[in-house]
């Protein structure tokens, strides 16, 4: 008997992820989620250098000026809270230093470029279709920074806005680097602070415009939010907000996404990565006694084993 239905995968063919793909991630917290997973598989993996961006126009302004290489200045941050923010960055970056949030702005903005130059992969997720206009410069925010709502008008961007966006996000791409392979996704947090229904419109505005836009431009797309809503529609798989994937739902879509974008050879590595891992972790009831001393010696064996074939890794 089958108790839930099932999302069914394709094997990505081409352009998988391995050891020597080179991978940027933009976009909503659930790319942060991925991103550690990456990370913690010692894969050279770049996540979010202006901090978490939920809608598609800040993903695509972000691009636009890593592109351009903007520099940027006094004009460009303001002064709220006892701290300088910028509207295009996450709080992340915010700092009591005018001076210092420019320099990592700077830093930020030049890591991106180079990323999206040497990327193999960009996998960007979309978190929601609502945007805050500044009513006074009258442009669309990446984050409000706490700054009175009064001050921003709340829109939906339509499905033609987002496809017109997504469609900039991939020229821009391809301007400057026309080998790597695009992939969207969705994020399975639900915005509910916006309300049930308003959420539930939004993500079906980003879900359109994204098919819209796989359909001939050579990029793909993985179903997070899908599997989310119908393999794990269930509340033990949120966190106690009720909003957010609990780690095991988290688990669930990156055992989805390595078996669907990365090779049997790359997964036998992130088996070796994650035995290094948990052997680092280990505590030992006697730190002193030969056993520990052997187990020591043959972790970091292997180690230096990894370590010569891909250079890159540290642990």
């Amino acid at each position: 008997m089958q108790f839930r239905t099932k999302i069914p995968f394709k094997k990505q063919q081409h352009n998988q992820i391995d050891y020597d793909s080179k991978i940027l991630m933009l976009g909503s917290c659930f790319t942060e989620n991925i991103g550690d997973k990456l990370l913690y598989f010692k894969f050279q993996n770049t996540v979010n250098p202006f901090g978490i961006l939920f809608h598609p126009r800040a993903i695509e302004n972000l691009i636009l000026n890593a592109i351009n290489e903007k520099e940027y200045t006094e004009e460009s941050v303001f002064f709220h809270n006892e701290q300088w923010h910028c509207f295009e960055a996450h709080s992340k970056l915010n700092n009591p230093s005018k001076r210092i949030l420019l320099q990592n702005l700077d830093d930020a903005n030049k890591l991106t470029h180079q990323q999206i130059h040497r990327s193999t992969h960009i996998i960007i997720t979309l978190g929601t279709a609502w945007v805050y206009r500044f009513i006074e410069t009258d442009t669309i925010v990446a984050n409000c920074h706490k700054v009175p709502q009064k001050k921003f008008l709340k829109e939906l961007l339509t499905v033609d806005e987002i496809v017109e966006s997504l469609k900039a996000i991939i020229v821009l791409i391809r301007s400057i680097n026309n080998n790597t392979s695009i992939l969207f996704t969705i994020s399975p947090v639900r915005h509910l602070k916006d309300g049930f229904i308003e959420n539930q419109q939004s993500k079906s505005h980003l879900i359109s415009a994204i098919h819209q836009i796989t359909n001939g431009h050579n990029v793909s797309y993985f179903p997070s939010y899908e599997i989310m809503m119908d393999e794990l529609r269930d509340y033990r798989f949120y966190d106690e907000d009720m909003i957010h994937p609990n780690q095991t739902a988290i688990n669930y879509i990156w055992e989805k996404f390595r078996e669907t974008w990365m090779s049997d050879n790359t997964i036998q590595v992130m088996e070796e990565v994650d035995g290094i891992q948990k052997g680092l972790a280990h505590r030992p009831f006697n730190p002193e006694s030969e056993q520990h001393r052997q187990f020591l010696i043959s972790l970091q064996q292997k180690m230096e084993t990894l370590q010569k074939a891909f250079p890159f890794m540290e642990f």
